[in-house]
């Protein structure tokens, strides 16, 4: 009866290390690399709150969007939603078009968190 409750623990515990790391090196590469930061959630949800200095472009368009920015290829991005899946979205859109360094930062409260 306890082991799979110090399983779950242990997988929780892991994925929040995981989940705090990406958004220490979002931040790394904000601070480091001037990225650029995308807010990758929907309009509304981009409206409610969003990090200082974040561009709105919603992850289902962001493939068509980004040539907007007229940014290149080797520009820094940094791209997060609310969880971190929508981000994961949005980074595997963006590195298939060629951009190479893409950072998932994961949820907006991950980010908020970290960069404080």
């Amino acid at each position: 009866m306890l082991r799979p409750l110090i399983a779950v623990l242990l997988l929780l515990s892991s994925t929040l290390t995981v989940a705090s790391e990406r958004a220490h090196q979002a931040w790394q590469q904000i601070r480091q690399n001037e990225a650029v930061i995308i807010d990758v959630r929907s309009p509304g949800e981009y409206a409610e709150g969003r990090l200082k200095g974040a561009i709105n472009i919603p992850y289902d368009v962001i493939g068509k969007e980004i040539t907007l920015l007229g940014l290149a290829k080797d520009q820094s991005i940094v791209v997060y939603c609310r969880s971190g899946r929508r981000s994961g979205i949005a980074q595997e859109v963006l590195q298939n078009q060629g951009f190479k360094s893409v950072h998932n930062g994961g949820g907006l409260q991950e980010m908020l968190k970290s960069g404080r």
